[in-house]
């Protein structure tokens, strides 16, 4: 069970309170891979930070009796001052595992990551790619019911995506998605439905392909109305 029930999400701006969802009641259907929608500012990332646990409802609740990930290939939480080993070995922690586990994820972690001397720099004197296969590798160390995506396959090179790619998709074999990506052909080869964001509600389309009409309508609407 994924559900948000009742809920509200805002943000304080000088101009008063953004609201990002008001009352916004949903369930994820079960077992189900996920393609996540919507045009620009709709909510999508600020869905995942709720379901990740990286952000708080403003009110209304959040009900989960699974285990999700945090957004694949983000670098959210990661400190800085600390080097990617060190930030992969406070993660193990988190989780409880023991010396020798803790071990054997952080060497996970390097090779999966393949940035050489880096590894052992702080986290801030990586470039964004580098920290985007630390925080990817560091993603797929673990086991989840659901994996969060957000764009996390447009980063890095042809090479390294491939890798990302195939590694991913081992892992959703045992596990499902929630992706958002830009990327139509990664909603159809991995998502069973689509939920398209728009003024803060959630709609679930059990066709894929309806979906995506959907939201290629949306956008379509938006760019002819930039070109008046």
């Amino acid at each position: 069970m994924i559900e948000f029930v009742n809920l509200t999400k805002y943000y304080p701006t000088r101009f008063g309170r953004y609201y990002v969802f008001r009352d916004l009641n949903f369930r994820f259907p079960d077992g189900i891979n996920v393609g996540l929608m919507g045009l620009n500012g709709a909510g999508k990332s600020t869905l995942m930070r709720i379901m990740a646990g990286l952000s708080a409802p403003s009110r209304g609740h959040f009900r989960c009796d699974k285990t999700i990930s945090w957004p694949v290939g983000s670098g959210a939480g990661l400190q800085g001052s600390l080097t990617p080993r060190d930030n992969a070995r406070f993660v193990c922690r988190l989780f409880g595992l023991t010396r020798r586990e803790v071990e054997e994820r952080v060497e996970y972690v390097e090779r999966f990551a393949e940035i050489g001397n880096f590894f052992d720099m702080p986290l801030k004197a990586c470039s964004s790619g580098m920290r985007g296969r630390v925080a990817f590798g560091l993603s797929m160390a673990f086991d989840f019911d659901y994996y969060l995506i957000d764009e996390a396959m447009a980063a890095g090179d042809a090479t390294f995506r491939a890798r990302a790619k195939a590694t991913f998709e081992s892992k959703i074999a045992r596990s499902n998605v929630i992706m958002v990506s830009h990327n139509i052909k990664d909603i159809q080869e991995m998502c069973h439905n689509v939920v398209i964001l728009h003024d803060g509600q959630a709609t679930l389309y059990e066709n894929v392909a309806e979906g995506l009409d959907i939201y290629m309508t949306m956008q379509k609407k938006i760019k002819q109305a930039r070109s008046k």
